[in-house]
């Protein structure tokens, strides 16, 4: 097991204590050249290797994730999980793996949980034992306290990515098919409005972000999310992010109330991050009254479960069933939905939403890809490219990309 954090070993506990107690007294994360001053000044004699190594730890002691920073530092992890003091596990996209870290014991794992939660500006005692935050860097934190938790302390940390892929990049690496790439192009150039949708972990985040990154510059992009994770590669991103209520109970900010104030900010893109609750009213009445190439993700299994997942959601805001059904058919053009397989993510269907004779939804696949980048279409692919001012060519037989390829001159 690897020691609680190694580069502390080079100072003692005390010295660590004293470090701690002159940083507290600071206004925001302190920068290295003022914890080098306050190892320093705290009476510890180290050489400079040493030293840059312990204002490095010292500050994830203090201001970051402390024995797990590494890990969040990691380029590869998107995951962090601690089930116990000698059970950690990290998620490098091939699926969770044991960590040979060891974080002493059960209260040191929950003094790490309450430090998080404070950092992220949430409250995690016995009174409130859970807490869902977001830390400086934008690591997404959700902390469970025992009793809930059983015998010790949970922590899941979900790492943000530093930057958005670009379509190309996410083609070379089999993300996306061949022959995928220019009809998302087309879908973004002609102001369709997406439902992203995917299990979780399956990388619909990363989608989004390429997408947006096509918008064009002249365009105002405005996302809504409950913890700030989309970085598409834009000039002109703003970002309302909601708030959680303080201490008291009070003071919170929901993500309806934010979608309506966006509608107000002169949006050309209304981005929702993630649905999952009422806030599907929101932004449904949004893309349908003159919001176009808006996008919003969800959760689902499958695209064909997209329909019930809205009417599922529906409920949660007092819709009809009949109500969700006409605003997501005249709303949502098209749903990119993704699929996890090992450590491979990619996306797996582009579907329309269509409204069945009785009121219900279903979807009609116009295109379908499997993990090795065969693409074969759908019943609705001459709708799809009809829409999209593509020529109508699908092809011949299941994995022949002909018709598809096609399709990157005329969405050039």
């Amino acid at each position: 097991m690897e020691s609680l954090n190694p580069e502390l070993d080079a100072v003692s506990a005390g010295v660590l204590a004293r470090v701690r107690e002159r940083l507290a007294s600071g206004a925001g994360a302190s920068t290295p050249v003022e914890v080098e001053a306050a190892v320093r000044e705290c009476g510890a004699v180290l050489g400079s290797r040493a030293l840059a190594e312990v204002v490095r730890a010292v500050r994830a002691d203090v201001w970051g994730a402390g024995p797990l920073q590494h890990l969040v530092d990691d380029p590869e992890v998107t995951d962090v999980l601690v089930n116990g003091p000698r059970d950690v596990w990290v998620d490098r996209g091939a699926g969770l793996s044991l960590c040979p870290l060891d974080l002493g014991d059960v209260a040191a794992v929950r003094t790490l949980a309450v430090r998080l939660a404070a950092l992220g500006g949430q409250r995690l005692d016995d009174a409130s034992p859970l807490a869902d935050a977001r830390l400086p860097n934008g690591t997404r934190l959700h902390a469970v306290l025992p009793p809930l938790s059983g015998d010790c302390a949970l922590i899941s940390l979900r790492v943000p990515r530093p930057r958005a892929f670009t379509l190309a990049e996410l083609e070379a690496c089999g993300t996306i098919a061949p022959g995928l790439a220019p009809v998302l192009r087309a879908l973004i150039r002609c102001r369709a409005s997406l439902a992203i949708s995917g299990a979780t972990g399956s990388g619909k985040t990363t989608i989004l972000s390429a997408l947006l990154s096509l918008v064009p510059p002249t365009e105002r992009i405005v996302c809504i999310e409950e913890a700030a994770e989309l970085n598409p590669t834009h000039p002109h991103v703003v970002r309302l992010v909601l708030r959680r209520a303080n201490v008291e109970g009070a003071g919170e900010i929901e993500l309806s109330t934010l979608v309506r104030h966006a509608l107000r900010m002169r949006p050309d893109r209304l981005v929702l991050g993630e649905c999952r609750g009422p806030e599907v009213r929101d932004v449904l009445g949004a893309l349908n009254t003159g919001h176009q190439g808006g996008c919003v993700t969800v959760h689902a299994n499958t695209a064909a479960d997209v329909p019930a997942r809205f009417e599922a959601l529906g409920a949660l805001a007092g819709m009809s069933r009949d109500a969700v059904a006409a605003q997501v058919a005249s709303g949502i053009d098209a749903v990119v939905h993704l699929r996890r397989d090992g450590a491979l993510r990619y996306v797996a269907e582009l579907a329309l939403v269509r409204r069945a004779g009785d009121g219900t939804l279903s979807m009609t696949c116009a295109l379908r890809a499997d993990a090795h980048g065969l693409v074969e279409s759908g019943p609705g692919w001459a709708a799809l490219a009809s829409r999209l001012g593509l020529p109508a060519l699908p092809p011949r037989r299941p994995g022949d990309l002909e018709g598809v390829g096609a399709l990157a001159v005329a969405a050039r």
